[in-house]
Formats: C-alpha cells, structure tokens, sequence
C-alpha cells in the first residue's frame, strides 16, 4: 500500500552550496546534515540533498513514495514495466529506499520506514 508522496530528493554536485540555496528557501536548518546526505523537513516535506545523486544515475530530483511494503511494490513496478535504477537497500535505521524509471524514464523512488 502507498502511503503518500512525502520525500523529493535533489542530487547535487556541491552540497555546500545546494545546502545554502535551501536553506535560503526552506528557512528552516536541516535535520540531517552529513557529507553524503543533507535532510529537512519543510511544510509536511522531506527534502533531501544527495551529493552521489548523479552517480546514481539520478537526472533530477526523485520523488519518493512512501509504502508499507517496499519489496511487494518494487516487484509490481518491476512487472509493470518499470526499470530497476536502484534496487532495494537500507540506508540507516531500518529505512529503505529503491528507485526505478517509468516506460518514459521518469523517476521514481519507492521509501519505506522500519515498524514500530
């Protein structure tokens, strides 16, 4: 089940400057800021900065849904005829991420955060 839209990630060549440019538009500060990942959370969003965004094949930002089932909605896109980007994988804590292209290489990302 899809849960709702709920993070976009930007990939970005320098973080130090993309973190002052969001900073400027989010006004708020970042609730995670490391060198491979700079986080907020604005007006109900989670906006992230992904400096190894363009080694992932990234081309612009990627909005990520959140499911209840990663695997599960992975393997229904997968049948559908979407293209795996980044398969299945856990990116601290329990969260995990994936990401394919749709049939007109629009990007995709799947999110699911651990149970309670």
């Amino acid at each position: 089940m899809t849960t709702g839209l709920q993070t976009i990630v930007y990939p970005v060549k320098d973080i130090a400057r993309a973190k002052s440019v969001f900073d400027a538009l989010l006004g708020v500060p970042p609730y995670a800021d490391e060198p491979y990942y700079v986080g907020y959370k604005a007006a109900g969003q989670d906006i992230g900065l992904d400096p190894n965004g363009h080694a992932k094949g990234m081309t612009g930002p990627v909005p990520y849904w959140h499911v209840t089932d990663l695997r599960e909605r992975l393997a229904a896109l997968l049948d559908a005829g979407a293209e795996l980007l980044e398969d299945a994988r856990d990116v601290g804590n329990g969260r995990l991420i994936a990401s394919v292209k749709d049939p007109d290489g629009n990007l995709i990302g799947l999110l699911q955060d651990p149970t309670s």
